[in-house]
């Protein structure tokens, strides 16, 4: 059966707000339980919204980017209070988020080849099926190339994904190379003018170096099937790690320069503020965020709807 449901079709601000409560609960209640109507920023308070940042996952480089500019507001006596203070946040957080572009245009090339990686339990396999039924519903024809061949339940499940989606699937049997799988996937997407090719790789550990350079093998592969291929290597991140997904993103990056990243399972977490700090510190911009196990809980990031839902809760 082919999933037609509207992409997005749940009220988008309410069910992030719902996806981000235990971060929000973290972060802003722990916030407004340091300020305690406190109208003076001096620097026993500065020293306790930097234990809340941190505690969020902003990353050190970051927080000290925000308390900078909110000392500077205070001594020039602008920011002051409560209500000032979480305005300050809000508007800094979101200059931040709004630095890189979000939005993933697959326009600039026919066809348009996305390569994912990411790490085991990641949400990787189901990541790919949601984005395949995004870009069906958009019109696309869109092919799946089966290339995490050392797990065979990996395989099946992009299968189930793909008569869900109406997306082609090109698969090997598992243990097969599979930089040929993908290659076939290149040769596929062109032969059967298709729009696009999402291509699924083995999850790795980012520490294990034999693996790292079997990426780069695939993506050289790409780039010889198909000149410029992969247009997009997306990486999927569990934003459950915490500060392991920044390190994640680091070396991912450096192996094959990550252009677009997916934090899933934000639902489950207390420092969703992750996000920021890969911003921040990589310039890698976030093109989706899952906040939940249903089909339109996988969402284009929108760095204005993400603080809103961060900032006002139930509000």
């Amino acid at each position: 059966m082919i999933f037609k449901k509207k992409w997005g079709e749940k009220k988008p601000l309410r069910r992030l707000k719902e996806g981000l409560a235990k971060t929000r609960a973290n972060f802003i209640g722990g916030i407004e339980k340091v300020i305690g109507g406190r109208r003076k920023i001096d620097e026993e308070l500065l020293e306790e919204l930097e234990e809340i940042l941190i505690s969020a996952d902003l990353g050190i480089h970051t927080v000290y980017e925000i308390l900078d500019g909110l000392r500077e507001g205070a001594k020039r006596d602008k920011i002051r209070g409560e209500t000032e203070i979480k305005n300050y946040l809000k508007k800094s957080i979101l200059e931040i988020l709004n630095r890189l572009d979000p939005e993933l245009n697959t326009e600039i090339s026919s066809p348009f080849v996305i390569l994912v990686v990411g790490v085991n339990g990641s949400g990787k396999t189901t990541t790919i099926g949601k984005l395949a039924v995004k870009f069906v519903n958009e019109n696309k024809k869109v092919i799946i190339a089966a290339g995490d061949t050392f797990r065979a339940a990996a395989i099946e499940q992009l299968e189930i994904w793909g008569k869900r989606a109406g997306a082609d699937v090109i698969k090997s049997k598992s243990g097969a190379d599979p930089s040929a799988v993908i290659f076939d996937g290149i040769q596929a997407v062109k032969a059967r003018k298709s729009d696009i090719l999402i291509a699924d790789t083995a999850g790795r550990l980012h520490t294990k170096t034999n693996l790292m350079e079997e990426l780069k093998k695939i993506k050289r592969v790409m780039n010889k099937g198909l000149p410029g291929a992969p247009h997009e290597v997306m990486l999927v991140l569990d934003a459950t790690t915490g500060q392991n997904g920044t390190s994640q993103a680091e070396i991912f990056n450096e192996t094959l320069s990550v252009t677009g990243l997916v934090l899933t399972k934000l639902d489950g977490t207390a420092k969703g503020g992750g996000i920021i700090n890969i911003v921040k510190e990589l310039g890698i911009p976030v093109r989706y965020i899952g906040i939940g196990e249903d089909i339109d809980d996988l969402r284009e990031f929108n760095a204005a709807q993400f603080v809103d839902a961060l900032f006002e809760g139930d509000n």
